[in-house]
C-alpha cells in the first residue's frame, strides 16, 4: 500500500485550547484540527495557556502578514509558492532551533 502525501490545511484562525485541553485550530476547510492531542496541564495552567494564546492573537496576525509578504516577494521571482513555503518553514524552524540551543547554552 502506498502512503498518500497529506496536503497541509491552512488555519483560518490562531490556535485555541479546547475544553479537553487540546490545542486546536480551524482549517480553511472549516474543520477543527488538533495540534497537540492533550496538554498535561492543571486547570490553572490551562487557563494561562489559553490567555497567552488569546493575547498573542495580534502578534500572530502580524507574523501571518509578514510571512505572506515574504511569500509573495520570494515566489514572484523564481520559486513556486510551495517551494517558497517550504523554504520559509525550514528557515523558521532552523532559526528557532538555533535560538533555543543558544538559550540552553549549547554552542555549535
Amino acid at each position: 500500500m502506498t502512503a498518500m502525501k497529506e496536503e497541509p490545511i491552512t488555519p483560518c484562525a490562531g490556535p485555541t485550547l479546547d475544553a479537553q485541553g487540546r490545542l486546536t485550530y480551524i482549517g480553511e476547510d472549516g474543520q477543527r484540527y488538533v495540534v497537540l492531542d492533550a496538554l498535561e496541564l492543571d486547570h490553572q495552567t490551562s487557563l494561562r495557556v489559553a490567555d497567552a494564546l488569546r493575547d498573542a492573537g495580534l502578534l500572530l496576525d502580524q507574523i501571518e502578514s509578514l510571512a505572506q509578504r515574504w511569500m509573495n516577494q520570494v515566489s514572484a521571482e523564481s520559486l513556486s509558492r510551495e517551494d517558497a513555503l517550504n523554504l520559509l518553514l525550514a528557515t523558521l524552524e532552523t532559526d528557532l532551533d538555533d535560538e533555543a540551543a543558544s538559550a540552553d547554552g549549547v554552542i555549535d
